[in-house]
């Protein structure tokens, strides 16, 4: 055999021999990169920042809201003839004596009353929102989970939405004006059920434990560039309403919680 032929041999051997070699390697694959992200958070998804001290302003309802209402004035209240039944046999007194002051503070009812919030993250799937108007706190679930009994508060399901520009929560035209929805901002809608029986105002108008009360929370920015908070509460109770009953309670945002000032329950 030639040298040149020798040499092409030998070529071939030593490259059969390393690929017999590069066969017998462990494969080593990065699983680093292979492994997805962990999914973002509610938490971290959340398009406005509803968290902090706010304090009611009251805009609208103001007889009804400063100042305890009357037995039997129950105006802009849709009510049945079973809850008109109900709170024209309304007995405070009785309440009193069972303990049950706290009714008319429940989830159907209760940003309604003039007061002060404070909300942040329990954790990074639940929002909680404390009431200093009766030393209430409502937790808001993103993650869905076991409801359990009635309770006064309820049990909140949450979830970031989008709302058109144009329209309110609850789905009617705004008024004129800058929109409450700018580019990129986004609603938290609440819904919450699992309720005890309670009131809707401090005079005895009820709601039975059957109530849904949907919510859609929005962050508004006045010309000033203070974060004002809009509720649109819907309630709906084919028990004690005729048709859903509409509040929109507005909070602006305060500095620090150096106002923060927790009372009990009143009838008051």
């Amino acid at each position: 055999m030639t040298s040149t032929a020798n040499h092409l041999a030998r070529r071939r051997c030593n490259a059969l021999t390393t690929l017999l070699l590069l066969m017998t390697l462990p494969i080593v694959v990065d699983v680093r990169a292979a492994t997805p992200a962990p999914p973002l958070t509610p938490e971290q998804l959340s398009p406005i920042d509803v968290t902090g001290y706010w304090v009611s302003v009251v805009t609208e309802s103001w007889r009804f809201r400063m100042v305890t209402p009357a037995k039997g004035d129950y105006a802009s209240i849709p009510i049945t003839k079973a809850a008109l039944q109900a709170a024209d046999t309304w007995d405070p007194e009785k309440d009193r004596a069972n303990g049950a002051l706290c009714k008319a503070y429940g989830g159907a009812a209760l940003l309604n009353i003039p007061g002060r919030l404070h909300i942040t993250w329990k954790d990074a799937n639940t929002l909680k929102v404390e009431m200093d108007s009766g030393q209430q706190t409502r937790l808001l679930h993103f993650v869905k989970g076991d409801p359990g009994p009635p309770s006064l508060q309820g049990y909140a399901v949450a979830e970031w939405v989008d709302m058109p520009p144009h329209l309110s929560p609850l789905g009617t035209p705004l008024p004129p004006g800058p929109p409450l929805h700018g580019p990129g901002m986004g609603t938290l809608k609440v819904v919450t059920t699992n309720l005890l029986p309670g009131y809707l105002r401090k005079n005895g108008v009820p709601h039975s434990a059957n109530a849904v009360v949907t919510e859609y929370w929005d962050l508004h920015t006045e010309t000033d560039g203070k974060p004002w908070l809009v509720v649109a509460i819907q309630v709906d109770d084919p028990q004690y309403l005729v048709e859903p009953y509409l509040t929109s309670p507005n909070f602006r945002q305060e500095p620090n919680g150096s106002k923060w000032s927790p009372e009990p329950c009143t009838l008051d």
